[in-house]
């Protein structure tokens, strides 16, 4: 009961977030990309965390644990933050003053993506029980190198890189779209640091990396 609180709590709470950064800036509730991704994002999220509730509630509390103690993941965790707030803010009031428009067929496009994205994350955690959001070697963990794993290094974050540049473009805003792309440049810094986190303390990692070239977008980086 603890467990499923927090995770109840923290949806909620993310979802009073996010709806006050994008329509409190939008000026009204008359938003139709605010909505748009809410649905897009939080249903989801709900479903998925339902699921992991019931089956893998282990993996679900690790998913809600937040304490980074690496300093470049806090670093990481606190752009991201800065970028999340400044690009919600900026869709919102885009909308409003109609500084920029995203044509439709590329909105529809995004939400497409975004659901495909939501689709690889369900993936990559069915193929890695020692999945967590914080960067850490857990007692047992073992290298995972099939599935996903075996195309690229860390393919959660090709997963969320996909989501969150869709999500400007699901909120019709092209100038949320430039603050976004501040992200595949945290990821970098986080998969840098990670790396050398698993490499230190992952039995088999580093023979993994020589089998798997690729840390997040295949035959590029």
């Amino acid at each position: 009961m603890k467990l499923l609180l927090n995770a109840l709590v923290k949806f909620a709470l993310g979802l009073l977030m996010v709806g006050l950064l994008l329509f409190l800036p939008a000026g009204t509730l008359h938003y139709p990309g605010g909505w748009r991704f809410c649905g897009l994002l939080f249903l989801p999220m709900l479903v998925l965390g339902a699921v992991l509730f019931l089956k893998a509630p282990g993996l679900l509390k690790k998913r809600l644990n937040h304490k980074e103690t690496e300093t470049d993941q806090k670093q990481v965790i606190g752009a991201s933050l800065i970028m999340f707030v400044g690009g919600f803010v900026l869709a919102g009031l885009d909308f409003r003053f109609g500084w920029t428009q995203v044509p439709g067929w590329l909105v529809a496009a995004a939400s497409v993506i975004l659901l495909v994205s939501y689709g690889l994350y369900a993936e990559v955690m069915r193929e890695n029980a020692y999945l967590s959001r914080t960067v850490e070697v857990q007692e047992g963990q073992k290298v995972v190198d099939t599935g996903l794993y075996a195309i690229v290094r860390h393919p959660m974050y090709f997963a969320s890189t996909l989501l969150f540049l869709s999500i400007p473009l699901v909120l019709g805003s092209w100038i949320a779209f430039g603050v976004f792309l501040i992200y595949p440049l945290l990821m970098v810094k986080r998969i840098r640091n990670e790396e050398a986190v698993l490499e230190a303390g992952l039995p088999g990692y580093r023979e993994y990396k020589q089998k798997v070239r690729y840390r997040l977008l295949p035959f590029i980086w």
